[in-house]
């Protein structure tokens, strides 16, 4: 009886185990076919905008059907806001793990300018999301985009450098839009401006860095209070 008890035991729990096992692997799955979905959205309304980006385009690129398209973001719209707010996270997420409070102004704003050139030199294309979106839609999906708080940080190193007396009086939201200019433009000329030096490759690290150190220079040249 005994026996029989412990063999029932043991099959229970082989049977909790891999219902456990097969859970986590449908957890894990899903988290794969999203990330290919998002993936493949992103270049096509990259090229497209929402207007002119097609599911099964996205589907084809994916190797996913667009039912499973739908049974993950509904429609074309709740993908491409999910597409939209993809970086926004990714980007808040690691310049929350800087510390800039615990760094003189000059510093912290190296550091999210670092951050910034390092991120967009390996999505180059996410540009293109926003300037669809400015050109297709006037901002209509921006503005419901959690993007305010992504720019809070920068926002607050520029007040605590006026206040502190480092950074020259200035006006935070005109210079926010100066600094993200001098650190993204670059991106997005790209495509451009490397037929006018194709013997440069200004994605190659070494352009990429030597791009983040005359930002940082020039950004803080620009800020800083003269003596």
């Amino acid at each position: 009886m005994k026996r029989q008890t412990r063999d029932c035991d043991i099959v229970v729990e082989k049977v909790k185990t891999e219902r456990v096992t097969k859970s986590v692997r449908q957890i894990r799955d899903a988290d794969v076919t999203q990330q290919q979905i998002l993936d493949a959205a992103e270049l096509e309304f990259a090229r497209h905008g929402l207007k002119g980006a097609r599911l099964s385009a996205i589907a084809n690129l994916a190797h996913i059907t667009t039912a499973t398209i739908h049974y993950y973001f509904d429609n074309k719209e709740g993908l491409y806001k999910a597409v939209l707010q993809r970086p926004i996270d990714e980007v808040q997420a690691m310049v929350s793990q800087l510390n800039l409070d615990h760094l003189p102004p000059e510093d912290a704003m190296a550091h999210i300018i670092r951050t910034a050139i390092a991120y967009e030199a390996t999505n180059p294309h996410r540009q293109m999301l926003w300037f669809q979106e400015a050109s297709q839609n006037q901002g209509l999906y921006f503005k419901q985009a959690n993007v305010w708080s992504l720019y809070e940080h920068l926002l607050k190193v520029l007040e605590r450098g006026i206040t502190e007396g480092c950074f020259r009086p200035l006006d935070p939201i005109l210079t926010l839009t100066h600094i993200l200019s001098v650190c993204i433009f670059y991106f997005t000329v790209h495509e451009n401006w490397k037929h006018l030096t194709p013997e440069i490759d200004r994605l190659s690290p070494e352009m990429v860095e030597k791009h983040t150190e005359a930002a940082i220079k020039f950004v803080l040249a620009g800020v800083k209070k003269t003596p």
